[in-house]
């Protein structure tokens, strides 16, 4: 996981705030605090404050590994604007199976969502539905109480600015695993110093294991990896060989049945 100032998208975290930013300051913002205020006196202002703290934190200490949904119709070639965009001269597609994305755990303490490709107004409108749904929830909001519910819109506010994207990208089908180190620090995902195409920073390793007694299930490699397709290279069998080694000596079963070569004729 790389810091989300490096990532190749700029404006990674600054879009999502600048449509959270909008969809505040109208309608909809109103009256996400008019339905705080109802339900908790004074709390439209405490969680602006709350969340206001913790904005610097989001910039510069969000951790983030980016993957795509991939098509079964993609099984053989890839997706040619994914090679074009990230393979190089040698790129490689991993194909994962999902169950860890979906998996309800705070085992790593990192989090999947998919990403939302919205603009402005369109991120309104989605905030102005939720909102809505809250302002007929007030019993159930009462139930949860105050902390919970600070908690969970916190949260939501949180995941809005990190997972909305230009609707430009909309082509990569997104999801982030998404890792704020200060805000909830785990004892399984590892940091370390790596360059990056040329660019000496820290990452963030999320260790391919099960962690069962706490509900994470699917990580190791044999389960996680589905296939492994070899993208337009010049030496797509020295690629094959070398990563069916790899295969075997991690213990994966039939490993060439999960080794693909696209023979997407691409330069």
């Amino acid at each position: 996981m790389r810091n989300a100032t490096t990532m190749n998208d700029y404006k990674e975290v600054e879009h999502g705030f600048e449509c959270l930013n909008h969809a505040y300051k109208g309608e909809a913002g109103q009256l996400f605090k008019k339905v705080m205020d109802e339900n908790f006196p004074g709390a439209a202002a405490e969680i602006e404050t709350r969340f206001n703290a913790w904005l610097p934190g989001l910039r510069r200490d969000t951790y983030l590994t980016c993957v795509s949904e991939h098509l079964y119709g993609e099984d053989t070639y890839g997706r040619l604007s994914m090679w074009r965009a990230y393979g190089g001269k040698t790129g490689v597609a991993l194909v994962l199976n999902s169950a860890p994305f979906y998996s309800e755990t705070n085992a790593l303490k990192a989090y999947s969502s998919p990403v939302a490709y919205l603009d402005e107004a369109q991120f309104a409108r989605h905030f102005a539905e939720i909102v809505t749904g809250m302002a007929s929830a007030a019993d159930l909001i009462q139930q949860i109480g105050k902390e919970r519910t600070f908690q969970l819109t916190f949260n939501m506010l949180r995941f809005a600015v990190l997972c909305t994207k230009h609707p430009g990208f909309r082509e990569e089908q997104e999801w982030r695993v998404i890792y704020s180190p200060t805000m909830e620090l785990s004892e399984r995902i590892v940091g370390s110093i790596e360059t990056v195409g040329g660019t000496p920073q820290k990452v963030f390793k999320i260790p391919l294991r099960n962690v069962p007694e706490q509900g994470l299930y699917g990580m190791d490699v044999p389960e996680i990896l589905d296939r492994i397709i070899i993208g337009p290279t010049e030496f797509p069998g020295a690629i094959y060989q070398a990563f069916h080694q790899i295969l075997t000596d991690l213990g994966v079963p039939n490993p060439e049945q999960r080794i693909a070569i696209s023979d997407i004729p691409l330069r």
